[in-house]
């Protein structure tokens, strides 16, 4: 291996049911399709050396998943990039790539230190979702229940809510009555995710949207303890350590933020959770 590229990519539409181990076989073939001369690893039993971080689960959609993947060439990432995304399925695109620097770097998985979320409630009144938030970011602890790769355990959920609040111009864009939720949740073990955080705005408020969520990761990456916001993990580094590529400020319609290029605003496509509504 003499390169390695970081790679950010959308899970999108139908797609969002799709299984983290479809992901990757569709990726491994992919890769093939485009040409990309990816490094294998060496024993009797050799596999290509591309590793994903902090997957969304099957059901979710996101804008912000990433994956390294190592070459035994050199390679342009924006050439990749176009390769790549041409060879995958409709709803899996790949939205950044960059090359890891020689320089010191730290690992991917160190910068994902918190995601933000989307979550549209069909059925649910905004007044309704504005108070449970109210009462859930007035508690000071929410303890949930959830069955783990270590069994079943309590933990509390309130702890690693950065942000949360309703979207009421979102929900007044949508195609159907609904509330939407924006939260920011830290990273933690056990891993807190949207239904955990769901399932505590029940015990707080009795909030039980009648319909399931449509849940939609729009960002993951370094978070700014001061502001509750969250950098391009491509972008920002800790440390002595080196970013993958130089801060871009955002400006103009091909800005690049933690979401990614922007989308114009006419775009419908924007907005994951509705086209994963349409599908």
């Amino acid at each position: 291996m003499i390169q390695r590229l970081r790679v950010r990519y959308a899970k999108r539409g139908r797609l969002r049911f799709t299984s983290h181990r479809d992901i990757s076989r569709a990726v491994e073939r992919a890769v093939r399709r485009a040409g990309i001369p990816v490094a294998f690893s060496a024993g009797f039993s050799p596999h290509p050396k591309i590793s994903y971080t902090g997957a969304a689960a099957t059901g979710v959609a996101s804008e912000a998943e990433y994956l390294e993947i190592g070459l035994s060439e050199t390679r342009d990432p924006a050439r990749v990039r176009a390769d790549l995304d041409a060879a995958l399925p409709d709803g899996l695109d790949i939205v950044d790539a960059v090359a890891v620097g020689r320089e010191k770097t730290s690992a991917l998985a160190d910068r994902l230190e918190a995601s933000e979320w989307r979550v549209r409630l069909d059925g649910v009144h905004e007044t309704d979702a504005a108070e449970a938030v109210a009462a859930f970011l007035g508690a000071k602890a929410i303890e949930v229940e959830r069955l783990t790769k270590k069994g079943r355990r309590r933990f509390d959920v309130r702890a690693a809510v950065v942000a949360l609040e309703p979207d009421r111009r979102a929900a007044g864009a949508a195609d159907a009555p609904c509330a939407i939720l924006r939260m920011v949740v830290r990273h933690t073990t056990p891993a807190v995710r949207p239904d955990d955080i769901l399932t505590g705005l029940r015990q707080v408020a009795d909030l039980a949207p009648p319909s399931p969520p449509l849940v939609t990761r729009l960002a993951q990456g370094p978070l700014d303890a001061v502001t509750g916001e969250l950098a391009d993990p491509l972008e920002l580094d800790r440390g002595d350590h080196s970013p993958d590529r130089e801060a871009v400020r955002p400006s103009g319609a091909g800005a690049v933020t933690a979401r990614g290029p922007a989308l114009p605003q006419s775009d419908p496509a924007a907005s994951a959770d509705v086209a994963g509504a349409r599908s």
